[in-house]
């Protein structure tokens, strides 16, 4: 990790990008898969059982769920590391720096769930989907702002990886109180018992993975158990995991697992997410598919939703003399920004899976992320090229 903190992100961004294109080569792959004469194997595949036993402790899940629940905590463990290190030393240091993009990321949640709300007013089962179009997914839309190259201003691209990681934030704190089953109160306490172990290591200056590795596991299991979802666990541990070198010029152990787990994580976990979920069956889709509420609540949420959300409480913090204006940046360039925000793709899906166990909303919840996300992602690249000056001519 760079000193400077804006070199790190810029470097962050620069590695979510490619992780964004594989993402969006894993999606087109399900997508390919579920509408040709492999979708049986692919469904099976999926729904492959397989078993971890320990003496009397048992987790035993098909494929998908060991995907979902398993894998996506490494995922939300190093979104817990990225978070904490933008707080602690990055982006999000300081009030100043953090409070335009933290505004726009409450606008970005807050317009979304309202549309989709309006649209699915009266129908108790459906609005248990209200939050899947206010999330954001980093790595397809820093994909895409990495398109359009360095005709945006680095500003710009800072302002939107901080809108993404408060975003995130947001939505680690909506699984927790909103997408939460019944709990089972004996493994919850063992895991804040671990949390606490976590704590205490922290405070006594330990510096080597294993004991965190260790105890870090013991909490999944049982947060697994608890009916609070797993991935949570990822969080409680990155929120543990010390911030200093063991001596000056060293990276800290923060700094070694987030430079450790990012190639795991863009380059074959979320591809893996996006392969195993993406996959929805075209055949018989309509328009009158594509508007019933659930989906239409979901693409508007996110292609309306969003930009609008956050340009009007970017708008309305820089007027108030919150914060400037992202330098170098035109409102159309924030507009285009905000249009990227609208690529729900992975956290929208995954927060969608829960809020729709049942399988007859599968098909819808992924239309409606599909295309809200699709049309976003087009958007912000025209808006964002259209508004961009044009690249230097070489010598």
């Amino acid at each position: 990790m760079s000193a400077d903190p804006r070199q790190g992100a810029l470097a962050f961004l620069q590695h979510e990008a490619a992780g964004g294109f594989l993402l969006a080569a894993a999606a087109l792959a399900a997508l390919l898969v579920s509408n040709s004469p492999l979708e049986p194997l692919y469904d099976r595949l999926l729904d492959t059982p397989l078993g971890v036993r320990v003496g009397p402790l048992a987790v035993e899940k098909p494929l998908l769920l060991w995907i979902n629940d398993g894998l996506m905590a490494v995922f939300f463990f190093l979104v817990g590391l990225e978070i904490k290190r933008e707080l602690i030393a990055g982006e999000l240091s300081t009030f100043g720096q953090a409070a335009l993009p933290a505004v726009a990321a409450v606008g970005g949640m807050a317009v979304p769930t309202l549309i989709y709300v309006s649209i699915n007013a009266g129908n108790a089962a459906a609005l248990k989907g209200w939050a899947i179009p206010s999330a954001t997914d980093i790595a397809f839309a820093v994909g895409v702002l990495a398109l359009l190259g360095p005709r945006i201003p680095a500003s710009l691209k800072i302002f939107l990886l901080a809108l993404a990681i408060i975003d995130d934030l947001g939505a680690i704190v909506i699984i927790a109180l909103f997408y939460t089953d019944d709990l089972h109160w004996i493994a919850l306490l063992l895991a804040g018992i671990g949390g606490a172990i976590l704590l205490a290591l922290n405070r006594a200056g330990v510096t080597r993975l294993a004991p965190y590795l260790l105890t870090g596991t013991c909490i999944w299991v049982c947060v697994l158990k608890s009916g609070v979802h797993a991935t949570l666990a990822g969080v409680v541990v990155a929120i543990a995991i010390p911030m200093r070198a063991r001596a000056p010029g060293e990276l800290t152990l923060l700094e070694q697992l987030e430079e450790s787990l990012h190639p795991w994580v863009a380059f074959a976990i979320l591809p893996l997410f996006a392969f195993a979920n993406a996959g929805v069956s075209l055949q018989g889709l309509s328009v009158a598919k594509l508007i019933e509420p659930v989906p239409l609540g979901i693409a508007l949420g996110l292609c309306i939703g969003k930009p609008l959300g956050i340009l009007g409480a970017t708008w309305l913090a820089i007027q108030g003399g919150l914060a400037p204006r992202p330098e170098g940046a035109s409102w159309a360039q924030v507009l285009g920004v905000g249009m990227l925000g609208g690529i729900g793709f992975t956290m929208s899906l995954f927060i969608g899976m829960l809020a729709f166990p049942d399988p007859a909303y599968a098909a819808p919840l992924r239309l409606g992320v599909l295309a809200g996300s699709l049309l976003s992602a087009l958007a912000g690249y025209l808006v964002l090229r259209l508004s961009a000056p044009p690249p230097a001519p070489r010598e």
